[in-house]
């Protein structure tokens, strides 16, 4: 699991726009499809594990923006985030572009593998 779910990196001049990190848990059979040795979070306050567990696919980083109605309350604001951040997480579980990967064919009959 990650340490933090949301990191809130900064907040624009208008006052208005945010952008943050969302750290997402990846299921254990698709981390090294996650995996990028040279990764390193956006957030400056990551640690080395957590910047280890990018680079290990363990945790997957996605850096976006959210811009919010003048006079949006932080509580509001915090609760966006929330949801933001269960739906991203609910898509990392859920997707699995590789359910069929290292499927093969001999030419006469096909062997199907593939990620869980």
């Amino acid at each position: 699991m990650p340490r933090l779910n949301i990191i809130v990196l900064e907040q624009a001049d208008d006052g208005v726009t945010y952008r943050y990190a969302m750290w997402a848990d990846a299921p254990s059979a698709r981390q090294s499809f996650y995996a990028n040795p040279a990764a390193k979070s956006a957030w400056s306050g990551a640690t080395t594990t957590d910047n280890t567990n990018l680079q290990s696919g363990a945790v997957v980083e996605k850096i976006s923006t959210i811009k919010v109605t003048p006079g949006t309350t932080l509580g509001q604001i915090e609760a966006f985030l929330q949801s933001i951040w269960t739906a991203y997480q609910a898509q990392i579980t859920a997707s699995n572009p590789w359910v069929r990967y290292g499927s093969t064919w001999d030419g006469s009959t096909w062997t199907l593998t593939g990620v869980s």
